[in-house]
């Protein structure tokens, strides 16, 4: 009996125990070194802490980087025009002879014309200013009154484009040689024609063509077209030479793309928009598209308008399954426009912009070639007719003396 009365005694003091709001608390008596230990181990743990904290941030700053460095098309605030245009030299442009050619496009299908102002020759057309301007000095008064000549074409409704020539520019001889292309021993490139090529790395000729199209905006121009953008492909090119320095690893079609990223970003914030002639023979070429530094696609991600130069006459026999593409002008745009579309749908993405093409086609007589056929109104509307089968629904016709097919355009409605 009493062991079962001191069993229940020691379950109960037991149970109380139990029962008791106090948690038990271990005092241990830890050593100098211990405590150092753990103060460095979290010492070491907040570093490595900010460590990954400093990297994540340096990633995301990279990141960031990498995103901003991806160009993005900005696009002018303009309402677009479908053009059907033809090109105006300077000289018939500040003459008498462009009111009559004015009437002449009010009478038909005509809404565009094309007019040189910065020249073959190196020239500004039209009294300009600017601190590069200036300095070169190359402007003169072929048209002497830009001022009338736009407000005349804007009263006729007329689309007016600036042809602006790029890399070839003879004037820049006598004032700023060193921007053009050397050859190894250090003299200025000359071309079969002796005309002398800005070196499309210098960037000092970037910004006075640029600063050129931009007065070409203030004046009142709907468009500016670069033509020209591109390496001189004649074989004595072969003796020029570009620094690594200068090139800093950029390849023909990564420089002469970024000037046309450089010159779209600048009009567009005139409320512009830019076109870029090219090579009809680069489309669907590598070894063009090398050669000239032309890459067609990738440009079409910059200009607002690609307009290739597909005149039948340029085709060598053969392309296209021709035997001579300058007798068959139906044929050989119809082939040049297909390519065209392939070329561009290959590198196609949505979302992306991609800009319209308005192809040049030819409206001049090839005389020159062995094989060819006269260029009048029959064969210059064959052409227009392939454009639009091919899908496209612009156009621009090119005679450099200006004399047109008229009867090639429908009469106006």
């Amino acid at each position: 009996m009493k062991k079962v009365l001191a069993m229940m005694v020691l379950l109960s003091l037991v149970l109380l125990g139990c029962q008791s709001q106090t948690p038990l608390v271990y005092n241990v008596n830890k050593s100098e070194e211990l405590r150092q230990y753990e103060s460095e181990s979290i010492m070491e743990s907040q570093f490595e802490e900010s460590l990954e904290q400093q990297k994540n941030l340096a990633e995301s700053e990279s990141l960031a980087q990498a995103q901003a460095e991806i160009w993005t098309k900005k696009k002018p605030e303009k309402e677009a025009v479908k053009v059907k245009g033809i090109y105006i030299s300077s000289k018939v442009a500040g003459s008498a002879t462009m009111q009559k050619i004015i009437d002449r496009i009010d009478a038909t299908e005509l809404n565009a014309v094309v007019i040189d102002i910065l020249d073959d020759n190196g020239r500004i057309e039209y009294a300009m200013s600017g601190d590069l301007i200036n300095e070169i000095g190359s402007a003169e008064q072929t048209i002497p009154d830009i001022q009338s000549l736009m407000k005349s074409l804007k009263e006729h409704n007329i689309y007016s484009i600036a042809r602006i020539v790029t890399f070839r520019d003879p004037f820049l001889e006598s004032v700023k040689p060193e921007w053009l292309n050397h050859n190894a021993d250090g003299t200025v490139f000359h071309d079969n024609s002796g005309m002398t090529w800005i070196d499309p790395y210098n960037k000092d000729a970037w910004e006075y063509k640029v600063q050129v199209a931009e007065q070409c905006a203030d004046a009142g121009f709907d468009e500016i077209q670069f033509d020209y953008v591109r390496f001189c492909t004649e074989k004595g090119m072969n003796n020029v030479v570009y620094s690594d320095e200068e090139t800093g690893g950029m390849g023909k079609t990564d420089i002469i793309t970024e000037f046309v990223r450089f010159a779209s970003d600048r009009l567009a914030a005139k409320g512009v928009f830019m076109s870029a002639d090219v090579f009809g023979t680069i489309i669907g070429s590598y070894v063009d598209t090398v050669s000239v530094g032309q890459d067609y696609p990738v440009m079409a991600g910059a200009a607002d308008y690609m307009c290739p130069m597909i005149y039948p006459s340029h085709y060598g026999n053969g392309n296209f399954g021709l035997d001579v593409p300058d007798i068959h002008p139906y044929e050989a745009i119809l082939g040049a426009c297909n390519a065209s579309q392939k070329d561009l749908a290959l590198e196609y993405q949505e979302g992306v912009h991609q800009a319209k093409v308005r192809p040049w086609l030819q409206g001049f007589t090839a005389s020159y070639l062995s094989a060819y056929i006269h260029y009048g109104a029959e064969e210059v509307r064959q052409e227009i007719q392939a454009v639009y089968d091919a899908g496209y629904d612009e156009w621009l016709i090119w005679n450099a003396s200006n004399d047109y097919p008229w009867d090639a355009f429908l009469q106006a409605s």
